[in-house]
């Protein structure tokens, strides 16, 4: 049987980023060291520079970006506001460490919470919040 990541999003919610600046390329990259991305799919504008569709896999979920396209209401250096993308993971630490090594900015150092996870929130390179947690270790 075909792995249903490989064959994109069927069902639920698929965050889908624009990234400002043309950046869609460094994002990409940002997010393969950060938070083992797995690049699944891409494809650039006619214009061959920008990057119109990327299909990435993060923590066995689907995540979708592009660069921004002003000429489709995708506004020129937009700053994402108002949503965060929380990973769940098996050792938060470690993923923390990889985030901050490709670059992420924290926001809310990571530290044992009293709801039992060692959490912790970020800004990606792209101005994207993120958040990480795992069950804090006895």
């Amino acid at each position: 049987m075909t792995d249903p990541a490989q064959q994109g999003p069927t069902a639920g919610v698929t965050p889908h980023l624009t990234i400002p600046s043309r950046g869609g390329e460094a994002a990409l990259e940002f997010y393969s060291v950060a938070f083992g991305a797995q690049i699944l799919d891409r494809k650039y504008a006619e214009d061959g520079e920008r990057l119109m569709h990327a299909h990435l896999v993060i923590n066995g979920a689907s995540v979708m970006l592009h660069d921004e396209f002003p000429e489709y209401g995708h506004p020129a250096d937009v700053v994402p506001a108002g949503c965060a993308f929380h990973l769940q993971v098996d050792d938060a630490d470690a993923w923390w460490e990889r985030a901050m090594l490709g670059g992420a900015i924290p926001t809310l150092p990571i530290a044992d919470q009293f709801w039992g996870d060692r959490y912790g929130q970020l800004k990606d390179p792209f101005g994207h919040s993120w958040s990480i947690g795992s069950p804090i270790k006895a």
